[in-house]
């Protein structure tokens, strides 16, 4: 794109309302971000329909045994790399499970690689070294909808048959032609213009809070709205498990924790075994033969 195009990008136009940012009062400049802030969920409102269409493909496609992969750059890839590596200690699943891929590799994570975001070759060579197939799902981030190496990755995914789809803060990117599926949440100008990290990443972070939690409520990985598949690998963790089993089947802090013991210090095997009436081993394998679906394990489990 050329920087004239660039430059007539929504996100890349002056935000009246910001103007002489830098001789407003810390009481005005909050006051300014935070109605700004305040557009963006009305924003996402309006892709809902796509967003819940994202969902079910995602669900899908994971529900057969494929995984979702987030692409981006910057700020974009750096949100993908937060939710990924939060789905395995939220929803128990495999690390694989839900992977990122951003420009620089993990050193981007926390130092600026901005000049990856133009290698195409990179986008297409690292989404190709996870073998990414038609059972997969790649959902591609770019506010602008036009960085080189988001598009190459999700144009070599869909070639190999994934599903995909793009989350784009423009109308009529390349990103948003390219992919099967797109989520627009137009935010308009940025308080500091062009900063991408502000409006278009708060709605790229909700968009995607939409997709993983969405997928893995209908792939049954809550019960509820309940973190029943929470690792308790801290003193916190292990309090929020033992108060899911304790409220949702009303025993006592002692059978709670000698269930857990028992389960393997797994919540979700626990919770069946106590909701089922049934031996954690029971519990275990009506969660493997469900595919980890809690509320139709405990129904297996009661049979």
């Amino acid at each position: 794109m050329k920087s004239k195009q660039i430059r007539e990008l929504g996100t890349e136009q002056p935000n009246r309302a910001a103007r002489d940012l830098d001789l407003r009062s810390a009481q005005e400049i909050a006051q300014i971000i935070n109605r700004e802030d305040r557009k963006v969920a009305a924003a996402v409102g309006r892709q809902l329909p796509q967003i819940a269409r994202a969902i079910e493909v995602i669900a899908a496609r994971l529900r057969k045994g494929g995984r979702l992969f987030y692409v981006g750059t910057g700020s974009s890839g750096r949100i993908a790399a937060l939710d990924a590596s939060e789905c395995p200690p939220t929803f128990g699943v495999a690390p694989d499970k839900v992977q990122y891929l951003i420009a620089g590799g993990d050193r981007a994570l926390g130092h600026a690689a901005e000049y990856g975001e133009d290698l195409r070759s990179n986008g297409a060579r690292e989404i190709a070294a996870r073998k990414v197939s038609k059972k997969d799902v790649v959902v591609g981030l770019a506010a602008s909808g036009r960085t080189p190496y988001t598009l190459a990755a999700v144009e070599y995914a869909r070639r190999k048959g994934a599903a995909t789809i793009a989350i784009t803060c423009n109308h009529g990117s390349a990103l948003e032609n390219l992919a099967d599926l797109a989520i627009v949440v137009e935010v308009g100008p940025e308080v500091v213009s062009g900063s991408s990290r502000m409006k278009a990443g708060t709605a790229q972070k909700m968009v995607l809070n939409m997709l993983s939690t969405g997928a893995m409520a209908r792939l049954g990985y809550v019960y509820g709205n309940l973190m029943v598949n929470v690792h308790t690998k801290n003193e916190k963790l292990r309090e929020r498990g033992l108060g899911i089993l304790q409220d949702l089947s009303g025993v006592s802090r002692k059978q709670a924790e000698q269930i857990l013991r028992q389960s393997g210090n797994r919540v979700a095997v626990a919770l069946v075994a106590l909701t089922a009436n049934a031996s954690a081993s029971a519990a275990a394998k009506a969660l493997d033969k469900t595919g980890g679906n809690v509320r139709r394990a405990i129904k297996l489990a009661k049979a």
